[in-house]
């Protein structure tokens, strides 16, 4: 009998811990996952594994930007793939990576953006440290290997890179729309703009409480990690704090913006691209 309450017992704890409430646990006290430290722990999910297939082969053909490098304060060399404005400008659009890194898919949505805003710099913050998945077994190790540190130290050296009179937007993908909020936090009342696609949403409202940009969420309903409660929560979050954010939720697979995606959903990705670029014109442009 006391057997049968013991397990009866772990099975309700286990069902009413929450995304927010991830804790890692040994000798010493309890530490709480930041949102980018919970959404690595995913990589170690299976079935959110298999939310990205192996991507479809691509090769860009004609790339508008080049890489760059620049310094960090942590010692070490940061890396950029950028597409320069048409003339001289203190706008950028920082893009962020989804789960293979900067590959040629990033780089042509890199140069969608440049056709769209051809007076914006677009520069695409590598924080992958120049690697780039083949498939997923790779994108794992690298999702997980990612310091939250150095990932802030170079969003910092791409600011710096940028001049310190430089305005911003923030765009990312999967890992990279986490990132992309958490670039938007980090630079203040210097970011104008910040749009998220399925990235995992910042649970720390002291943190949150920092973000001076208006949100854009792009969110897929079938997502099996950042769910509709999840949205949710951070849209109540962003509204307790008085903070600016729309968000639209497509009956779609996570990830179902990217092309390399075998379930791509062209239509959802069509319409989410034009809330962004109206987002972009409305508040940075």
């Amino acid at each position: 009998m006391k057997k049968l309450i013991l397990i009866t017992f772990l099975a309700f704890i286990s069902m009413n811990i929450s995304y927010s409430q991830v804790t890692t646990h040994s000798c010493c006290p309890e530490k709480t996952l930041t949102a980018t430290e919970l959404f690595a722990t995913f990589a170690g999910d299976k079935s959110f594994v298999n939310e990205h297939p192996n991507p479809k082969p691509f090769k860009l053909a004609d790339e508008k930007g080049k890489t760059i490098s620049f310094d960090c304060k942590d010692g070490k060399t940061g890396y950029a793939y950028e597409v320069k404005s048409d003339k001289p400008t203190n706008k950028y659009i920082l893009v962020f990576h989804e789960w293979y890194g900067v590959n040629d898919y990033i780089k042509q949505e890199s140069d969608e953006l440049n056709a769209q805003f051809p007076d914006i710099n677009i520069l695409v913050v590598d924080l992958y440290d120049g690697k780039v998945a083949q498939n997923n077994d790779e994108a794992v190790k690298y999702v997980q290997s990612v310091q939250t540190d150095r990932a802030f130290n170079i969003i910092q050296g791409a600011i710096d890179y940028a001049g310190s009179n430089a305005v911003f937007g923030t765009i990312g993908w999967c890992f990279g729309g986490g990132w992309s909020l958490q670039a938007a936090i980090q630079l203040g009342d210097r970011c104008k703009a910040c749009v998220m696609y399925y990235g995992m949403p910042e649970t720390d409202k002291d943190r949150l409480s920092k973000l001076q940009a208006p949100v854009l969420g792009l969110f897929a309903l079938q997502d099996t990690r950042i769910t509709p409660a999840v949205v949710k929560q951070f849209e109540d979050d962003m509204s307790s704090l008085g903070k600016s954010i729309h968000v639209k939720s497509y009956d779609a697979v996570h990830a179902f913006a990217n092309p390399s995606n075998p379930k791509h959903d062209p239509d959802a990705t069509k319409d989410a691209k034009a809330l962004t670029i109206k987002f972009f014109q409305d508040n940075l442009e």
